[in-house]
């Protein structure tokens, strides 16, 4: 019994000791004051290092990995009214959330006060299980989504004991209608064409008070799109855009014909004509493990700077 409560009050200290590393993310400088995005992550939906990998761009992270790899997602804060939303529930959600809190200190939930959905491919509707009865145990979140994905969620297990549990509350959303969130911030979604096994996929545009961001973390191929991905880049102030693969040649052990993107240099010749004013407004994100973008040093990256463009990084903040 003695060495029962001597092991208790070890585990107990050694729980203190490691509560007291945890630390302000150290990008985190302000909590921000205007209406903002913050990218939460840009990486595809696997992470990085992805499972299974044995290339060179995986070896080091298995050994030495890199906190700034997180699956793709945004946060946005309203301060003027105490709001939070987050767009995506990746695997990476529980430090997503906790980062997301730190840029609006005064409000203290732990969790967004809406989630949005793109589309049923892991990395973007998964973390939703650390809602549930064996992680959180939340009550009634809000999470938007299109009604096939709200359906696919709210008819299929676990993501249905979610919904029976009251762990979340699901909003049903459609294509090119406003959702008015505060009186600072609206989102509009729009259907973009993917790979809809589960669900339809949709983009976002996200409106501030005075700049709109456009957020399409997958498509398939531009031109699939009967939008024109040029005049939209035109409409708004930001453009996250699907930047899985730099080139065709990352992909040299699966058909790259079952998981289309348009790859960073089909996007470049696209927009190759824009004038550097739109072309300042697009931002990569959304790269899978062998993009070499994901290395801020690489001569892939430093191309793309030198074109114009930008790429997201983790903890970059955008006024909107």
């Amino acid at each position: 019994m003695k060495k029962l409560y001597l092991l208790i009050f070890a585990s107990l200290f050694a729980c203190n000791n490691a509560t007291k590393t945890i630390r302000t993310p150290a990008a985190v400088q302000n909590a921000a004051t205007q209406t903002s995005l913050i990218v939460l992550g840009n990486v595809q939906d696997a992470g990085s290092p992805h499972i299974g990998c044995k290339k060179e761009c995986c070896r080091e992270l298995f050994q030495n990995p890199d906190d700034s790899r997180k699956v793709v997602s945004l946060g946005v804060v309203d301060p003027e009214n105490n709001r939070k939303y987050l767009f995506e529930a990746t695997p990476d959600m529980t430090e997503q959330l906790k980062i997301l809190k730190y840029y609006l200190p005064e409000n203290t939930n732990e969790v967004a006060d809406g989630i949005f959905l793109t589309h049923a491919h892991i990395g973007h509707y998964t973390g939703l299980m650390y809602l549930g009865t064996e992680a959180l145990g939340a009550a009634n979140i809000n999470v938007f989504a299109m009604p096939v994905m709200n359906e696919y969620l709210r008819n299929n297990g676990p993501w249905s004991q979610l919904v029976k549990n009251q762990n979340i509350s699901l909003k049903t959303i459609n294509a090119g209608k406003e959702i008015s969130l505060t009186s600072n911030l609206s989102v509009i979604p729009f259907l973009v064409p993917h790979r809809d096994e589960y669900s339809e996929t949709v983009g976002y545009k996200i409106i501030g008070p005075d700049k709109t961001a456009l957020f399409i973390p997958d498509i398939d191929k531009w031109y699939k799109w009967e939008t024109n991905i040029i005049d939209e880049i035109k409409q708004v102030d930001y453009a996250f855009l699907d930047a899985g693969f730099f080139s065709e040649k990352e992909i040299d052990n699966r058909d790259i014909s079952e998981i289309p993107h348009p790859t960073v240099l089909e996007s470049m010749q696209l927009f190759e004509d824009l004038p550097s004013k739109e072309k300042n407004k697009v931002w990569f994100i959304h790269m899978n493990h062998t993009n070499p973008m994901l290395n801020p040093e690489s001569e892939q990256s430093k191309l793309v700077l030198s074109k114009g463009y930008h790429i997201a990084r983790f903890k970059e903040l955008f006024v909107l």
